[in-house]
């Protein structure tokens, strides 16, 4: 369209307004001519002579506007408003809050990438290999064939549940999702941990003994880890593992309270332990299973809008917790010590130094008015002169000559071998030592990789939920599983547990809850799987 018609149709266009009314006295000047103006201006000296009325009167007619057309427009540049004066103390506040936001928004993003780094199928699948895994699970957990005498023919069926369960896996895995398994950094790092344990393996002090303890624990760990890491995609499937988890911590601890309520102290004379063999019948290692589950079934309590589920975990915790002052351990003190300051600090951020005020009240009087000579047994933390048994100078011992071996060999010296080097032929009594000295650094950065990964992905996923005010199931249970992972750092820190079931089956529903997660709230899409015979030599991340 030509210009001339473009400034015909414009003044036109404000001419009209101007005959409905539809602008002010203020918008009519600030786009008229600047000739127009002049003579306005001009007859504004003299408001009451006629001449000035009939000019104000006036309306600029069509032929007057096409005059116009020719002639270059000059616009009259109205004054610019000077802009308030800020005060210089709300300029620094202004800037503060600026730096504040931009840092939580970094931490956020950071948080996204986090979250949204694993690819997991949305399609679900693996229910029976799901079952399999339930019924080893039972049996690995409950071993009810020696809870109950008539079921001893049922000693061996774990090995053939695991088998039944492999052996539906794999077919299911590969028609599913075309790989062996997802490789998230849990994955990844388990499956170093792997590798690094059997390149130790030749170089061991003791072959065959790393060769036992590498084929009688720790690959059956590993092997059930990815197993669950794969087959847990449902929020009913990771609720239905965690309360088996929680069930076996209160038939523990039901077992272990009548036992000490009978004087059935069959420990050093005061500590109870219970008969069920496995990796529960060391009072220690018990302990340290409950203060796992404790803070599971806290915040779970907290979760659930059932009145009636909440007094179920309310007694569930509870009973966990009297069974735990009656192992009288002290790494399972000191690990739920940490669990629950992790539950403090976040479940309490709106308040922080009340809540940690009362939280340490409370927890000096529980332990106070707990059984026996527990007081005594904590001090000797402290006090090696307070442990009647002397077990602490000895376990400071221990972690001295686990230290100087982990130095001395930093690439291990074989999976299961400590005691051969070590004190009257006792394990170190410390898991990451335990790991440093028999699988060397690189084994003990693998091992904190596989346990600290899940637990800043957690983080993040409970300040989303927090920013976004859903305190939920994903909130609550986030808080759960990180101080739940917190208990174990503690506690494992006086226990050899470094290949046992305990933390693999932690990360493992840590691995599952960011799966579930990630899919409930649509942060991933679908993913299509290649080829069976793409995938089968490489199990790449679907």
């Amino acid at each position: 369209m030509p210009a001339k018609k473009n400034k015909h149709i414009d003044y036109q266009t404000l001419s009209s307004s101007a005959k409905k009314g539809g602008t002010d006295a203020h918008e009519q000047n600030t786009l008229k001519p600047l000739d127009t103006l002049k003579t306005e201006n001009s007859a504004s000296h003299d408001l009451t002579s006629p001449q000035t009325q009939q000019q104000s009167r006036q309306i600029p007619s069509e032929n007057f506007l096409e005059k116009q057309e020719d002639i270059q427009t000059e616009f009259v540049v109205l004054p610019k408003i000077e802009e308030p004066k800020i005060d210089s103390a709300k300029t620094e506040l202004n800037y503060a809050e600026q730096q504040k936001f931009d840092k939580e928004e970094k931490k956020a993003e950071k948080d996204r990438e986090l979250l949204s780094g694993d690819k997991w199928l949305t399609r679900n699948g693996h229910t029976l290999t799901y079952v399999g895994l339930y019924l080893f699970s039972i049996m690995v957990l409950f071993r009810p064939y020696q809870l109950i005498p008539g079921l001893g023919f049922l000693s061996a069926t774990a090995f053939y549940f695991a088998a039944a369960t492999l052996l539906i896996y794999i077919p299911t895995q590969f028609s599913t999702e075309g790989n062996l398994t997802i490789l998230s950094t849990e994955v990844k790092a388990v499956l170093a941990l792997t590798a690094i344990a059997l390149l130790t393996i030749p170089i061991a002090k003791s072959p065959g003994t790393a060769w036992e303890t590498f084929n009688d624990t720790f690959i059956k760990a590993v092997l059930i880890f990815i197993v669950m890491v794969n087959v847990i995609r449902t929020r009913a499937r990771l609720m239905g593992m965690i309360w088996l988890s929680l069930a076996i911590g209160v038939v523990l601890s039901y077992l272990a309270i009548g036992m000490y309520s009978r004087g059935e102290m069959n420990i050093e004379g005061y500590r109870v332990s219970i008969e069920i063999g496995g990796m529960f019948e060391n009072p220690n290692e018990m302990s340290l299973h409950l203060i796992m589950m404790i803070p599971l079934a806290i915040t779970l309590g907290l979760a659930t809008k059932s009145a009636l589920m909440k007094l179920v975990y309310l007694t569930t915790t509870i009973i966990m917790l009297s069974a735990n002052f009656v192992t009288f351990s002290r790494g399972g003190f000191l690990g739920l010590v940490g669990a629950c300051a992790v539950m403090v600090w976040k479940l309490g951020r709106k308040n922080r130094i009340s809540v940690t005020v009362f939280s340490v009240i409370v927890g000096v009087v529980v332990t106070l008015l707990a059984p026996g000579n527990f007081g005594l047994r904590i001090l000797s933390i402290f006090i090696p002169g307070l442990d009647p048994v002397g077990s602490s100078s000895q376990r400071s011992e221990l972690l001295e000559r686990s230290i100087i071996v982990s130095l001395r060999n930093p690439w291990g010296i074989g999976i299961g071998n400590f005691p051969i080097v070590g004190i009257r032929n006792l394990v170190s009594h410390n898991a990451f030592t335990q790991v440093s000295a028999e699988l060397g650094i690189l084994g003990l950065i693998a091992y904190l990789i596989f346990m600290l990964s899940p637990f800043r992905k957690l983080g993040a996923i409970e300040r989303t939920q927090f920013e976004k005010d859903e305190t939920d199931w994903f909130y609550y249970l986030a808080i759960g599983l990180q101080a739940g992972i917190v208990g174990y750092l503690i506690g494992s820190f006086f226990a050899s547990v470094a290949y046992n079931w305990f933390i693999y089956y932690l990360i493992a529903y840590a691995v599952a809850f960011r799966r579930v997660y990630q899919i409930e709230k649509g942060l991933n899409e679908e993913v299509k799987v290649k080829p069976l015979i793409e995938n089968f030599w490489s199990a790449k991340t679907a």
